[in-house]
């Protein structure tokens, strides 16, 4: 039984080794891709639109919405990263449905690398939207002596996020692979449909831990209003 995708090795030369993780993984992103190529190829603003359109009208808005509802002002503005983190997760879960396919995320190669990109995109927005010195400055708030304790957040954060859904979608693969050895076929198929459940809350969870981390980088503190003057009023 194969604990993780980096195990199937589809061609090997010397160190250089061609595994499921890089096929699987390279593979979601044409599909990503080129669908997203396909489907919005003949958009409309008129009425009648074509199915597709309407599904992706609905998945964009969904995702806006959720991106707002974190506290980002411009949800636009982090649509393309934000919601192509989701998107590959999610559809890395929906994919298991396929006979032969692993997904790339129950590696913890993968993982990591969608860990890192989000630790690299968090001081990006913020340095974006606060300036170099502003960003700079959130790691001393409220005292400097909060310094070293920001950027241990900073890490371990971005740790916690390759292990927690490193360890989720391999756990669910590892079950799956047991109860195929000591169990009828069809207890799991029932198990790969809730595998499929726990994928997609794991891609929403992943999505909005991001959307959390790049707003609370892009967030700029506000200074206190002083209280306006009062009027001196004047008696005859």
């Amino acid at each position: 039984m194969r604990l993780s995708p980096d195990q199937m090795i589809f061609w090997q030369h010397g160190f250089f080794k061609l595994n499921a993780t890089i096929v699987f993984t390279w593979g979601l992103m044409l599909v990503l891709a080129v669908g997203s190529k396909l489907i919005t190829r003949k958009l409309t603003t008129e009425h009648t639109r074509s199915r597709w359109q309407n599904l992706l009208e609905i998945v964009v808005t969904a995702i806006e919405k959720q991106i707002e509802d974190v506290g980002l002002q411009n949800p636009k503005k982090y649509m393309g990263f934000l919601g192509t983190l989701f998107l590959f997760v999610a559809l890395a879960a929906v994919c298991t449905i396929i006979p032969g396919y692993e997904p790339p995320t129950a590696s913890l190669s993968t993982t990591a690398a969608l860990a890192l990109s989000v630790f690299v995109a968090v001081p990006l927005f913020g340095i974006e939207e606060q300036g170099f010195g502003g960003y700079l400055k959130s790691y001393t708030k409220p005292t400097i002596i909060m310094l070293p304790f920001n950027i241990i957040s900073e890490l371990s954060r971005t740790l916690a996020l390759a292990v927690r859904l490193f360890g989720n979608m391999m756990s669910g693969a590892m079950i799956i692979g047991i109860l195929l050895t000591i169990t009828p076929f069809i207890f799991p198929v029932i198990m790969t449909l809730l595998g499929l459940l726990t994928g997609m809350v794991q891609a929403y969870i992943f999505f909005i831990l991001a959307t959390v981390y790049i707003a609370a980088a892009t967030r700029k503190r506000k200074t206190k209003q002083e209280p306006a003057p009062k009027l001196e009023t004047t008696t005859n």
